[in-house]
């Protein structure tokens, strides 16, 4: 124990030892400036100096620009422009995907692929089993009070004008006899009208032509695009004098009538009409005859 001590006393008066620290001017001898030190007071200025040149080390690279000079680091301006090209690439993926599946739409109605709609026997033999007279169709008292306030809101609903803006007929393209009528079995989803050479041939609805292009089968090919998810076709024109992107209005000359295209056998119009990409019979919605 007695050793031990000597030796803790002799470590401690070597830490508190005071040394002087002396600083002269080489040719005059002459003292300019002086320190008093011992190894203690070293040791804690070295441990400080330390500390305070790692703590602002790690300031420097984690709050300031200065990081973007240290290899490896990227700098704030290009992750913001990689972070604004990762969301405009994903917009644009989005955007293809549905330009896409819109051409996909369209190509169908130039090649006429369209699938017929399948209903579930199943379904329907269970609706049948179902009594009318079991059901009750009388409305709840909340559901009565919900329709006294909607109809208190629709009496002075600002829109109520654009709901019969909505509403449109549609223009017979041209006028003539119907030589091929609609027939969704034999994929002849259009009605062919006889109409002379050079005729002029309107479009049934104002609307944005989306197609206006030349094809082997059925020669000068238009295509516009209405409201209501309505396309109209209009097939073997001699002609066409709208192009991809024009805004038509109703009953306007979008092209000529003629005999293009493989298919055609003599002047007419093949016209067709699409719903929520079905074709439809346009006959029932349009008088061709003159």
């Amino acid at each position: 124990m007695a050793k031990k001590n000597k030796e803790q006393k002799k470590i401690t008066k070597k830490l508190l030892n005071k040394y002087r620290l002396v600083i002269l001017n080489e040719d005059t001898f002459e003292e300019r400036i002086s320190f008093k030190l011992n190894r203690l007071n070293v040791f804690v200025m070295v441990t400080i100096t330390s500390i305070v040149l790692v703590a602002g080390t790690t300031f420097l690279i984690a709050f300031t620009p200065l990081r973007e000079y240290i290899p490896g680091y990227s700098s704030t301006s290009l992750n913001l422009r990689a972070t604004q090209l990762v969301a405009t690439t994903d917009s644009l993926e989005s955007r293809i995907m549905i330009n896409q599946e819109y051409y996909k739409s369209i190509k169908k109605v130039l090649t006429g692929d369209v699938k017929t709609v399948e209903f579930d026997i199943d379904s329907a033999i269970q609706s049948q089993k179902i009594n009318p007279q079991e059901i009750d169709l009388k409305p709840s008292e909340q559901d009565i009070k919900l329709r006294e306030e909607v109809s208190k809101e629709d009496r002075y609903s600002l829109f109520e004008s654009e709901k019969s803006s909505l509403d449109f007929s549609l223009f017979p393209p041209v006028k003539g006899n119907i030589t091929s009528e609609y027939n969704a079995t034999e994929k002849h989803y259009g009605v062919d009208v006889a109409v002379l050479k050079d005729t002029p041939v309107k479009a049934a609805s104002s609307g944005t032509v989306i197609f206006a292009e030349w094809t082997a089968e059925t020669g000068h090919v238009i295509i516009l695009k209405h409201g209501n998810n309505l396309l109209t076709v209009y097939k073997h024109n001699a002609s066409l004098t709208k192009q991809q992107g024009e805004q038509v209005k109703a009953g306007e000359v979008i092209a000529t009538a003629g005999s293009t295209g493989e298919l055609s056998t003599g002047p007419h119009l093949h016209f067709e009409l699409w719903r929520d990409g079905y074709p439809t019979d346009p006959s029932n919605f349009i008088d061709f005859e003159q």
